[in-house]
C-alpha cells in the first residue's frame, strides 16, 4: 500500500525532533520558514488544512578537531522518505571543486539507502565522518580565514531572467539569500522578472543554485560579467544594496497574474547604473527610454 502524504509528514517531523535533540545549540539547525513546522502540524490535525510547504532546513556539522563547519542543506519532498530528499553540503572554507567532490561523495553514499528509510540523520553522520579529506588542500582556519599575499578573488555580476516573479515566498527567498551571501543588485518583480546579483563568484554561484532549488521553471542566467581582483570587491559594485525594483506597470496583479513592467523605465534604470547594454542581452531588442 502506497504511503500517504500525512504518513510521510509524520515521519519527517519525527526526524526533525531527533535532529533537534542531536544538535540542541542555537544556530545548529535552521528551519528556513519558521511557520513550516506549525503548518505541517496543522495539516496533520485537520482534514481541511491546506497542504503545507516542503520542509527546508540546514544542519551545521562540525568536522574534525579543527571544528571546520559544513552546512548540510535539506529539502524534503512531501513523500519523503519514500522519495529521496534533496541534500547539498557547503562550507565557506571549500572552493568550488572541493565542494563538488564532497557532494558527489555524499550522493554516492545516499544512493545506497533504501527508499522508505529516514536518511537525513545518516547523511549528517556521513558528512561528519567523511568531510575532512575534502579540506586537505586547504589550510584549515585556526582563528579565522587569512588571505595569503597575492590572493586573487573573482568578482561576478550575474543577470538572471524569468518569465515572471510574483510569489511572496519566492521573493522572500531571493532577498534573504542575497543578504546572507553579501550580494548587491536588484530583483525586478512582475512580468518579466529580472534579478541581478554581484559579489564574490562563489557567493553568486551559491545564490544561483539556491534560487533554482529545487526546480524553478522559466528562469535562465542570461549573462555573467567576471573580473579578477586583488580583493577590493566593493569598488566594483554598481549597486550599493540589494534593491526591490518596481516600476509603473500595466495589468491586473491581483486577479490575472498579468503584471507587466514598464520596460522603458527599466532600460533607463540600467543606463543610470552603467548597464544599458544588458537590456538587449535580456530581451533581444535595444528598447527605448521611458518618456517622462
Amino acid at each position: 500500500m502506497a504511503a500517504t502524504i500525512k504518513e510521510c509528514l509524520e515521519l519527517q517531523l519525527l526526524e526533525v525532533e531527533m535532529l533537534l535533540s542531536m544538535f540542541p545549540k542555537e544556530g545548529e539547525i535552521k528551519v528556513h520558514d519558521e511557520d513550516a513546522v506549525p503548518r505541517v502540524q496543522r495539516y496533520l490535525r485537520s482534514s481541511e488544512a491546506a497542504l503545507p510547504p516542503q520542509l527546508e532546513y540546514s544542519v551545521a556539522v562540525d568536522v574534525g578537531e579543527s571544528k571546520v563547519r559544513v552546512e548540510l542543506q535539506v529539502l524534503l519532498p512531501h513523500l519523503y522518505p519514500h522519495v529521496a530528499p534533496q541534500l547539498f553540503a557547503r562550507s565557506d572554507v571549500l572552493n568550488r571543486q572541493q565542494q563538488l567532490q564532497l557532494n558527489t561523495g555524499l550522493a554516492s553514499h545516499m544512493s545506497s539507502v533504501d527508499a522508505g528509510e529516514l536518511c537525513v540523520c545518516a547523511a549528517v553522520q556521513w558528512v561528519k565522518d567523511n568531510s575532512l579529506p575534502y579540506f586537505q588542500n586547504h589550510q584549515l582556519p585556526s582563528g579565522g580565514p587569512s588571505k595569503e599575499e597575492g590572493f586573487k578573488e573573482t568578482f561576478h555580476r550575474m543577470w538572471i531572467y524569468s518569465h515572471h516573479i510574483y510569489r511572496q515566498e519566492l521573493r522572500k527567498k531571493i532577498f534573504e539569500c542575497a543578504k546572507k551571501l553579501n550580494l548587491t543588485g536588484f530583483c525586478l518583480t512582475g512580468k518579466p522578472g529580472v534579478i541581478c546579483v554581484e559579489g564574490i563568484r562563489e557567493n553568486c554561484d551559491e545564490f544561483w543554485r539556491v534560487i533554482r532549488y529545487p526546480n524553478w521553471k522559466h528562469i535562465s542566467c542570461k549573462h555573467v560579467e567576471s573580473i579578477e581582483t586583488g580583493g577590493n570587491i566593493d569598488s566594483l559594485r554598481l549597486f550599493p544594496a540589494f534593491e526591490d525594483l518596481q516600476f509603473q506597470a500595466h495589468g491586473d496583479y491581483g486577479l490575472r497574474n498579468d503584471y507587466h513592467m514598464d520596460l522603458g523605465q527599466f532600460r533607463e534604470f540600467l543606463e543610470q547604473h552603467q548597464s544599458g547594454h544588458i537590456f538587449q542581452i535580456l530581451f533581444g531588442v535595444e528598447g527605448k527610454l521611458s518618456n517622462k
